[in-house]
């Protein structure tokens, strides 16, 4: 974040989600099943469609369909980055309907698992710069997310 200018447009905001999956199955369908995730959460997700590149490679693009706030709405994100060793991948989002609000959006998902072995937390974290001031900070996508994770944490658990 050094050389974004500071001021109200640039911000981050993260939540942590505590699930019953192991973290290597959650990280696994972010990364190399990321087009099961309508499967996992339909009403959150429509499609996920594999654009240019390999699933979970690094410059790959992925186009989702998804519903925000009762309205149909489109991303397009590269993958900036992949730790597999650290479960951790980065998507930037760089087209769609975010891209209204945001000069810059980029979502990092890690997951870690639980002391004791039993489950994961997923850390979801976005870095952002608005377009303008009016445009309110990131916070609705929070309760989108986490109940997409948590629906891709109970799909996960009914494949056991």
């Amino acid at each position: 974040m050094e050389d974004m200018p500071e001021s109200s447009l640039v911000g981050e905001v993260e939540v942590e989600v505590e699930i019953k999956a192991p973290a290597e199955k959650f990280y696994e369908m972010y990364t190399g099943k990321a087009h099961h995730v309508a499967e996992a959460t339909p009403q959150n997700v429509q499609a996920c469609d594999l654009h240019d590149g390999d699933w979970g490679t690094l410059d790959s693009v992925i186009v989702w369909n998804y519903v925000h706030d009762g309205q149909e709405k489109v991303a397009k994100e590269r993958i900036e980055l992949v730790e597999p060793e650290k479960k951790l991948v980065k998507f930037r989002v760089i087209e769609g309907d975010l891209m209204d609000d945001f000069k810059s959006l980029l979502i990092t998902i890690q997951v870690s698992p639980e002391q004791g072995g039993l489950g994961s937390v997923v850390k979801l974290h976005f870095d952002y710069e608005k377009i303008h001031e009016n445009v309110v900070h990131p916070e609705t996508l929070l309760p989108f997310f986490v109940q997409m994770i948590k629906e891709i944490d109970q799909h996960l658990m009914s494949e056991e």
